[in-house]
Parts: C-alpha cells; sequence; structure tokens
C-alpha cells in the first residue's frame, strides 16, 4: 500500500510540483505523472519498511517494490567497472518483453561500515488493481506461472510454454537460463511471460531435459485439449528427443495452430500522417493510405506499414513511398498463400526480403542520381501483419511498434540507434546511452547502402486477448509520449469506451502540441479476438528434421554506422527475381505440390500398365533404413571462429592486471562482437578459460569496497577473457578443430562480456 504522505514530483523540469500519489496529471502543468515501480534485487527479507523513503527518493511500496518519487531525475548508476555482473541484463535488451532491465543502483548502509548496492529493475511484472474506495493504489507482483497456469485457457497455457521455448537459448548463452526454471521468478502478465530477475546458471548450466521437467509439474492442471500435448512434449525433451529449442518450438507451434482453428480475429486498421507545426513537407508515408479505415474480414489481407523519409528535401519523401509501394507488392503475394501451408521461419525470412528489394530499390535510385553521404536518402520502417493468432513484426530504424493490452504497453521494436547497440554490447544502461551526444544517431536505414549490410529484424507474436499495435514514427514516440499517454488515450479501445479513428487524431494532436518537432505517422491495429475451449485433443507429431528457426534479435542488428559508412554500389533486384540466396517463395510451394503429386500418380499408372501389372517385388520385408550422409568437417581457423570454438595458446599471453595466459593453455570462445570502436574493423573475442592444473583462472582484481547484497545464484561465474582477433594472430594461438577432444567440455561459463581490464598489456 502506497504512503499517501509521500508525494510524486513532477518530471517538467520547468515545474517539479508535488503531487499526490493518485494524480495521473500534475495539478500545476498538466505534465503526466510517471510511475516507475522498481524490482530491488537485494539478499535479504525486505528491502525496507512500506512507507519509508530510500536515498530520498524510492518510496517503499512492499518488501522489494519501490516507487521512483523524483522520476524527472537520473537514477545512480554503477560505475563501468562495475558493470559485469549487469552485463547479462544489458546484452538480453533485444527481449525486454520479457527480461527486465537495469534501472540504477542505490546504496544504503547496514549497520557496518561498508554499504550495500542494490539493483533497481524497471518495468517488473506488477498487478495494478482499480482504484480502491479511500483512492489508494495497491501493486501487487504479476502470478507466477504455475498458480496461474490452472486457469489459463489451452491457448494461452501453450501460448507461455512457446515464450518460454524462445527465450530459452538466449538465455542460457548468457548463463542465465535457470531464471526459466524458478517459478518464484518466472511470472506472467496476462498472456506475456515476464521475469522478476536473472538468475545465473551454476558451474553445470541446465538442459533442455531440465526444462521437461519443469513444464512435467503443468501437466496434471493442463486444459484437457492439450493435456496429452504437454506430457508428450515434456517427455520428449527429458528423453532427449527433442534435442533444441528449434524443434521445440516447432511442435509448439503445430500445437497452436491446431488450437487456432477455435480462434476468430477481427482486425481494424486506421493511420494518419501530419506534417506537423515545425516542417514545411511530410517526408513521412504510410499504408494504408492516411485516414483510411480497412477492417478483416471483409478485406482479405489487413498490413499496417510506416515510413519516416530520411534526406528532407533531398528526397526522404521520395524513399519513404518506394518503400511502402514495393513491400506492398511484395506481401501482397506472401499473403495469397493459405495459412495452413504458412512455415512461420519462411514468412519470416520473405518479409526480411521484401524489406531488402525495397532497401535496394532505394539505394540504386541514389546510386543513379550519384547520392553520396548525407545526400542520400533513406527511410526508417515498421510494419504490422496480424495472420491467424499472430501478429508478425518487421522493422529498420527507429519507428517503433507498441504492444498494448488490458495490462500494460509494451515497446516490441528496439530502435536501431547507437544508445541501442552501446546497451547490447553490455558497454553503458540505456539511460546512460540515450544522454550521449550521438544516443540518436541510426546504425541503419533503408537505401543507405546494400541489402548484404542490411539486418532487418523480424519477429512473431502470439495473441490470444484483444490488443492495440501501434506504429509511429519518432514524432509521437519521441520523449515517450506513448508511454506517458497509452493509458489515457489508448486502452479505452481495448474497453469499449473510444473510437479507433477518433483516437488517431487525438495522437496526432499530441504528437504536434507535445512535441511537435517532426513529421508524425501513425498506425493502429486494433485485434480482436473470439476464443472458445476446442472439444479435440491437441497430440504432439515430434519430427526428426525441423525448419523453424528462433528469431535471435540481439545478433540482427548492425553495427555499422549509417552516415559514416562508404557509399557503395548496388544492385538492383528485379521484381521478378528473388534476391541472391533466397529460400523459395510462399505461393510457389502449393504449385509445386500438385506437381510432385501429379508425377507420382502418373508413375503408378506407367507401373499397373507394366508387364507384370504389379510393383516389383521387395524380397526383405523389414523397413528401408534411411541413408545417411556425412557432412566434411569444415576446416576450423580464426578467420571463421564461431562460438564454443576452443583455442590453444602456443606461448605465454600477458593479461593486464591479471596472471599471463601460460603456453599450452586452452579458452573457450563464447562470443565475438564488433570492436567498440567501429574505425578498427576489428572483432573482441571473449573467452573463457578452460580449468586446468596449469592454468590460472583471471580474476578481477580491480573491486570496489562497496559489499554486494545481491544472493548467491543472482551473481555470475569468474570473468571471462577479451582479446582482440588481431592480438590472438599476433600471438599464434591454435584453434583446435572439430575431430579433437574438447578439453573444455567439463565445466560451463555463463558467456558474459568481460570488462576491458583483461586486454592484454
Amino acid at each position: 500500500m502506497e504512503n499517501d504522505a509521500a508525494t510524486l514530483y513532477c518530471p517538467n523540469e520547468n515545474c517539479q510540483a508535488a503531487n499526490p500519489l493518485t494524480h495521473k496529471f500534475c495539478q500545476r502543468c498538466s505534465t503526466p505523472l510517471p510511475k516507475n515501480y522498481l524490482w530491488a534485487v537485494v539478499d535479504g527479507p525486505s528491502v525496507g519498511s512500506p512507507g519509508e523513503i530510500l536515498a530520498d527518493r524510492y518510496l517503499v511500496v512492499d518488501k522489494f517494490i519501490l516507487l521512483d518519487t523524483k522520476p524527472g531525475f537520473l537514477a545512480l548508476t554503477p560505475e563501468l567497472e562495475n558493470l559485469q555482473p549487469l552485463r547479462a541484463y544489458l546484452r538480453l535488451i533485444p527481449y525486454r518483453l520479457h527480461v527486465p532491465q537495469v534501472y540504477g543502483v542505490i546504496f544504503i548502509a547496514d549497520g557496518s561500515s561498508q554499504e550495500r548496492e542494490i539493483l533497481l529493475l524497471e518495468k517488473p511484472p506488477l498487478f495494478k488493481p482499480p482504484l480502491l474506495v479511500d483512492d489508494t493504489i495497491q501493486v501487487c507482483l504479476g502470478s507466477e506461472l504455475t498458480t496461474a497456469w490452472r486457469d489459463a485457457t489451452s491457448m494461452r497455457q501453450l501460448n507461455w510454454l512457446w515464450q518460454i521455448a524462445h527465450l530459452w537459448q538466449p538465455l542460457a548463452s548468457e548463463g542465465v537460463a535457470s531464471s526459466l526454471l524458478d517459478s518464484s521468478v518466472l511470472r506472467v502478465e496476462g498472456s506475456l511471460v515476464r521475469l522478476l530477475d536473472l538468475r545465473f546458471d551454476s558451474e553445470i548450466s541446465p538442459e533442455l531435459p531440465q526444462l521437461g521437467e519443469f513444464w512435467q509439474q503443468l501437466v496434471h492442471e493442463a486444459k484437457p485439449a492439450i493435456t496429452e500435448f504437454v506430457e508428450q512434449v515434456s517427455l520428449s525433451l527429458i528423453q532427449g528427443e527433442i534435442n533444441s529449442t528449434d524443434q521445440l518450438i516447432t511442435v509448439l507451434d503445430q500445437g497452436l495452430a491446431g488450437l487456432g482453428r477455435s480462434q476468430t480475429p477481427t482486425i481494424k486498421i486506421i493511420t494518419k500522417t501530419d506534417t506537423g507545426p515545425s516542417r514545411q513537407r511530410n517526408e513521412d508515408a504510410c499504408s494504408p493510405p492516411s485516414g483510411t479505415l480497412i477492417s478483416k474480414p471483409p478485406q482479405p489481407t489487413a498490413l499496417a506499414i510506416v515510413c519516416d523519409g530520411i534526406g528532407g528535401h533531398e528526397g526522404g519523401n521520395v524513399a519513404s513511398n518506394l518503400a511502402i509501394e514495393t513491400i506492398q507488392q511484395q506481401v501482397q503475394q506472401l499473403t495469397k498463400v493459405p495459412y495452413d501451408h504458412i512455415d512461420p521461419s519462411l514468412l519470416l525470412n520473405d518479409l526480411e526480403k521484401a524489406v531488402a528489394i525495397a532497401n535496394d530499390k532505394i539505394s540504386q535510385r541514389n546510386d543513379s542520381e550519384n547520392r553520396q553521404g548525407r545526400q542520400r536518402m533513406g527511410t526508417t520502417l515498421v510494419m504490422a501483419l496480424p495472420v491467424a493468432h499472430e501478429m508478425y513484426i518487421t522493422h529498420v530504424g527507429d519507428s517503433r511498434a507498441y504492444w498494448i493490452t488490458r495490462q500494460g504497453c509494451y515497446q516490441v521494436t528496439l530502435d536501431d540507434d547507437v544508445a541501442s547497440r552501446e546497451v547490447r554490447l553490455g558497454y553503458a544502461i540505456y539511460r546512460d546511452a540515450v544522454q550521449q551526444s550521438s544516443a540518436g544517431s541510426l546504425v541503419q536505414a533503408l537505401g543507405m547502402g546494400p541489402s548484404t549490410s542490411l539486418h532487418p529484424t523480424s519477429a512473431r507474436f502470439m495473441l490470444d486477448e484483444d490488443a492495440i499495435f501501434l506504429l509511429t514514427s519518432d514524432g509521437l514516440s519521441d520523449f515517450d509520449r506513448v508511454e506517458e499517454y497509452w493509458e489515457t488515450e489508448i486502452l479505452p479501445i481495448l474497453v469499449g469506451e473510444a473510437n479507433i479513428a477518433n483516437v488517431a487524431d487525438r495522437l496526432i494532436e499530441i504528437a504536434n502540441t507535445k512535441n511537435g518537432h517532426d513529421n508524425v505517422t501513425i498506425a493502429l491495429v486494433h485485434y480482436q479476438v473470439q476464443y472458445w475451449e476446442p472439444e479435440i485433443t491437441i497430440k504432439a507429431f515430434i519430427p526428426e528434421s525441423y525448419s523453424a528457426k528462433t528469431v535471435d534479435l540481439a545478433s540482427r542488428a548492425t553495427d555499422a554506422t549509417l552516415l559514416g559508412s562508404p557509399n557503395h554500389k548496388t544492385q538492383v533486384i528485379p521484381d521478378t527475381e528473388p534476391a541472391k540466396n533466397r529460400q523459395l517463395p510462399l505461393q510457389w510451394i502449393v504449385p509445386l505440390i500438385i506437381v510432385v503429386i501429379a508425377g507420382s500418380l502418373g508413375l503408378l499408372v506407367k507401373e499397373l500398365q507394366s508387364p507384370s501389372g504389379l510393383f516389383p517385388f521387395l524380397p526383405n520385408p523389414t523397413a528401408t533404413q534411411k541413408p545417411t550422409t556425412q557432412a566434411t568437417p569444415v576446416a576450423r581457423s580464426l578467420d571463421n571462429l564461431s562460438p564454443g570454438w576452443v583455442i590453444q595458446t602456443n606461448k605465454e599471453i600477458p593479461l593486464r592486471n591479471k596472471p599471463s595466459l601460460p603456453p599450452g593453455a586452452f579458452l573457450q570462445v563464447i562470443n565475438t562482437n564488433p570492436n567498440p570502436n567501429p574505425a578498427s574493423g576489428n572483432l573482441s573475442v571473449s573467452m573463457r578459460v578452460c580449468p586446468s592444473k596449469n592454468t590460472p583462472t583471471p580474476a578481477n582484481t580491480n573491486k570496489p569496497a562497496v559489499t554486494s547484497s545481491v544472493p548467491p545464484n543472482l551473481k555470475p561465474l569468474p570473468e571471462p577473457v577479451l582479446l582482440d582477433l588481431s592480438q590472438l594472430k599476433r600471438f599464434g594461438v591454435s584453434v583446435l578443430q572439430s575431430d579433437v577432444a574438447n578439453p573444455c567440455s567439463t565445466v560451463t561459463q555463463p558467456p558474459a562480456t568481460p570488462s576491458s581490464d583483461t586486454s592484454p598489456t
């Protein structure tokens, strides 16, 4: 329960008036009052007593829940050398829909001469009931998944498992997969799986069989339609029949597709664009055309696109409209394929191909007009394609997509800018990164180079409840206007208190009056669903091979600086020709299947017309063995270095402030990332030192004197080693080949990004 005596200070730097906690707007200047509830990661029974104010700003709401009463001020953040324990949070920012992000730290005296450092995480999974009679607000944690499970529909139950399956690999790569096996951490917020915090793995990381054992606990309270399905999947994980997350996602997709037939969606889309009070021309573009309201049904397809042109009078409007036109043509072909014949992973690929084709057309236009550097026209892009029970989102640049439900407003895209890149690489906390002068500079956009250097981000989201997807250019999203106004302006659509067209007009008005510095374009996608529990029983089919892919949002963002990169001549991909190395378009699959069936029938007729009138007799009645092929192992070297490979030192490698690596030491590659200095063109290789009686494990000797209050299972294992690829080549290390026994297989280290003081002297 909140303290009525506490006050919430206005974030407007020109006001900063004190307001009652129950107010939504400042009583002096009408600025929205954000309520930033935080989760305190602390080892102990509580962070303080309810009503207590910590560090002169944080109100203790519950044992580990705080409210920032001064949201307009920057929070205290850790020093760079103390970021190592936080890097898993930072590097998982592409998954912030599920993983909380670092807000800041506070230091509290613990009665001794030392202070406790308490980590604060923002946007924890909270449940906020309506106002009580006495106008106080009660805030409590979202339910544990294991508790909410019994009351969920079969569609939602499988949806939760599907989200966990998608999170497993990225969390395992950061050494925090244990978070998905801890029921106290694994929470739900409506249809979303949310984590309270991260739990670091022990030396032996959990594997998929442990996930199967955890899921097996859910079988007895699964809905009748999926009880057998969940049991089959759990046993297959435990027994190793499902041995990868790709295979697991494929199986869950099949189950969700079966349940999706019991779900009937209705979709409405409206778009609006406006020049704004400060611009002379509108460089933005949208589809459907501004002011158009479409519904599905009766329309067969519902596609929303927002583009924010780059280049001003040099042609930003040309780029944005060319992108809209091209993508519309491409997606129209994709949507002709019946849903039952769509492979989600292929559709994700095809959406990215559509973006690549649009990119190359804009880039070719730049080349033909001899545009160089900042004269090149380009555009950002965000689009939403609802397909049955899924929403497909693709984006490039800093135009955003937000997912609004009755539980909250969630940004589902990560800006392709310098600030987000720094966080994703583990170099800074987002609240610090956005304060830098170049924080908002884009690292990629359509039209700035060939599609080979473009990395669109595509993702899909399962929908089992009514929702609004807001696509917007930065004319509205800048200065957190969406976060400020979603509850008062957009949420009423979901509860039937507002018209979607009127809300679109109101959002344009907010953008022009509260921001007003740029053009503004929005698209609202209202997804309504009717669901009934199926009477059929869904069964799991465990394939021996699989085609689904896990969308690695972290690895798709480019690390090149947009305007600082050299200009490349690009080859236009013709409308009738797919891009190089493209997969077979979905619209060809059905005709090919028909051709194959026709050929098979022809062969059958031919055999029946043979002299014997029978098929050749097979004397061996046993099952035919599937032929096996062995791929020739690729020679491993420093030039094609990959995670999991092992490097052996051939000479001593000195490390700064750490013991040297002796000859004969083994190091296992965790990951490779572009060097923080893009101009170097080098790679930074993160490695863990494999245990050996002759190999000292580097330890960080520059730890601060502050006592951490983070519980032991929230702390990472010893710090890895970070070397540049050029340094590894200079020291003449060897890369162990695939046929050599792995000397590092006994211990698994969490792949956290090391701090810079492990570089050689």
